[in-house]
């Protein structure tokens, strides 16, 4: 049932709409289709649409709407040309990176290197780890937290990481890995 705003929005509002679809698309029939769609999300909107401040500009956004949605249909459909070589996707930077993380893990004091590798690259809980370590779930947290910033500023120091504008990391220098520990007990460690 179709209330009387919304029957006056669309008595006065049809032919505009309608001359605005057959514009944007150059095909009549496709836009008395949109057209008719347009009208069943306004009938829809049964007393809601009564509410509109601007009844106009809402059947126009929609109308602008359903001809994207429309395109992007069309779209989707199109087969590549057979001239388009088919090719291995990227590796992504970030995922890259992780070949310079165990060298920096090592090269974390003890305190930082737990936290990471139990709560980060393990399952463990930061309750769990409070718990394991006699801490407050604050103080667990605030270890893991600080564990976090050690480990970027170490890893975008060691391995001169650059970030871009949205701050995802797009290069890195890798760090050849550790060289295996001596059989002679050497504690030390290892150097930049």
């Amino acid at each position: 049932m179709t209330t009387p705003c919304l029957q006056n929005a669309w008595s006065v509002h049809e032919a505009e709409l309608r001359n605005y679809l057959r514009h944007r698309l150059g095909d009549a029939a496709e836009a008395d289709d949109l057209l008719h769609d347009l009208f069943l999300k306004v009938w829809r909107q049964g007393e809601a649409f009564c509410a509109i401040a601007n009844p106009r500009a809402w059947l126009f956004e929609v109308a602008r709407n359903l001809i994207v949605d429309r395109r992007r249909k069309v779209h989707r459909h199109d087969p590549l040309p057979d001239e388009i070589a088919s090719t291995e996707p990227e590796e992504i930077a970030v995922d890259a990176l992780a070949s310079c993380l165990p060298r920096v893990l090592a090269e974390l004091s003890t305190e930082d290197r737990e936290a990471i590798v139990l709560c980060d690259l393990g399952d463990m809980t930061q309750a769990r780890f409070a718990e394991l370590k006699g801490l407050s779930l604050p103080g667990a947290k605030s270890r893991v937290q600080r564990a976090r910033r050690h480990l970027r500023e170490r890893m975008s120091q060691a391995c001169q990481v650059r970030f871009d504008e949205a701050g995802r990391v797009c290069c890195f220098v890798p760090r050849p890995p550790l060289p295996a520990p001596a059989s002679g007990g050497n504690d030390e460690k290892p150097g930049g």
